[in-house]
């Protein structure tokens, strides 16, 4: 049976353009791997690939012939993107691999489709689609292990993964996105005799992966199993055991919170330095703030007073995932009480400034920053009841005393 995929990207004027010129340089253009995958399952579809059976040169030249910019953002590899209205394609030629040394590969351009999708990871890549949506399944797998929602390597796994070791975070990612149930019993063996290979990619390269698969819906197979072969210690090597992430899932259900890649970081990462986090895995300065909130409190949330106060001192949405992950690793429910109060102390004012104390007397300087840091103190163990006037009458009385 003929599938065919549709969308507004696949008839975007923007679209159209791109297939016209690179159709009337004798190429012939066809969609990719993500957009095909995605279109097919019914997810949005967020980056447009094409492939195409003529060197890059000759693509650029298409382009360009046409009024559209081409960027050769990795020629080496075959691969430019190009830019018609406000969109980008990126277009990057048939290759078949023709060295590789598990970072890196040298290719070699063809013209036949077979090659292209034979060099490619999983069967799932390896969909192409006609600029009309016609779905092209060149090596007859593609399909129905998208169907089954099966995330399997092209021919032999271990060979797959040699080629570049990245694969093996690619695979259990994709499983996290595209995969239900058991992964690979093969896969998985590959996996767990070449996580050495981890050892040998960048920082960088291992930190998306880790992010992305983190932002799945459902990782805790994909973390289950990467603990279990060991690829998580190789990956992360401050990660102990298995973390709890089916309960830290099953957690954020109740509470309806979407997933969130860094409250799972924290939750895989515990007690591990933040910096040594942040330096291991490349995380941007935004995202290193972000697991920073989520680092442990030195206390439990178990009323609403440590509750208020957590919600005060980390900000709403990181105390509540700092409820998440106690929930995930005591195996206790969450208490959705407790989820309210961390709103309310999120939303509490300090009601003493510097001003306040200086209309006191004081001078400014050191001592200031040190009095309000101790009225603050006394303010949040009062669980937030001692008003502005009692709070000050305190420090008049220590002053006349």
């Amino acid at each position: 049976m003929t599938m065919t995929i549709t969308g507004e990207w696949l008839i975007a004027s923007e679209t159209r353009a791109v297939f016209a010129a690179l159709s009337a340089s004798g190429a012939v253009p066809r969609f990719v791997g993500g957009c095909v995958r995605d279109a097919l399952i019914g997810r949005m579809v967020r980056d447009i690939d094409i492939a195409v059976d003529i060197p890059p040169e000759q693509t650029v030249s298409a382009l360009e012939s046409a009024g559209l910019r081409a960027i050769p953002t990795g020629l080496d590899h075959g691969t430019i993107t190009a830019v018609s209205g406000k969109r980008s394609y990126e277009i990057t030629s048939l290759r078949q691999d023709r060295e590789t040394d598990g970072r890196h590969a040298k290719v070699e351009f063809t013209t036949d489709w077979q090659l292209d999708a034979s060099r490619r990871d999983f069967t799932i890549n390896a969909l192409y689609a006609e600029g009309d949506g016609t779905v092209v399944d060149i090596l007859g797998m593609g399909l129905g292990d998208l169907n089954a929602r099966r995330v399997q390597f092209i021919g032999s796994a271990s060979a797959r993964i040699q080629e570049d070791y990245l694969r093996i975070l690619r695979l259990f990612r994709f499983h996290a996105w595209y995969g239900e149930g058991d992964m690979e019993p093969d896969a998985l063996v590959a996996c767990a005799g070449l996580a050495g290979g981890l050892a040998g990619l960048s920082r960088e390269r291992i930190g998306a992966e880790m992010i992305k698969l983190l932002a799945a819906p459902h990782p805790e197979v994909a973390v289950d199993m990467m603990a279990q072969t060991g690829v998580l210690s190789k990956a992360l090597p401050f990660a102990e055991g298995i973390p709890p992430m089916a309960a830290l899932v099953a957690a954020e259900g109740r509470i309806g919170v979407s997933a969130e890649a860094i409250r799972r970081l924290a939750l895989v990462t515990g007690e591990t330095d933040v910096v040594t986090v942040g330096r291991a895995l490349r995380l941007s300065n935004e995202q290193m703030k972000a697991l920073r909130q989520r680092s442990p409190l030195g206390y439990d949330i178990d009323d609403a007073a440590s509750a208020r106060r957590a919600g005060y001192e980390r900000g709403e949405m990181a105390a509540r995932d700092l409820l998440l992950i106690q929930s995930a690793r005591t195996g206790e429910p969450i208490n959705t009480r407790h989820v309210s109060m961390v709103t309310d102390g999120a939303a509490s004012k300090f009601p003493v400034a510097a001003r306040d104390l200086m209309a006191l007397g004081m001078e400014p300087g050191p001592e200031i920053g040190q009095t309000l840091d101790r009225i603050e103190k006394e303010w949040i163990e009062s669980d937030f009841t001692l008003d502005r006037a009692t709070l000050l009458s305190g420090i008049q009385g220590r002053k006349s005393a």
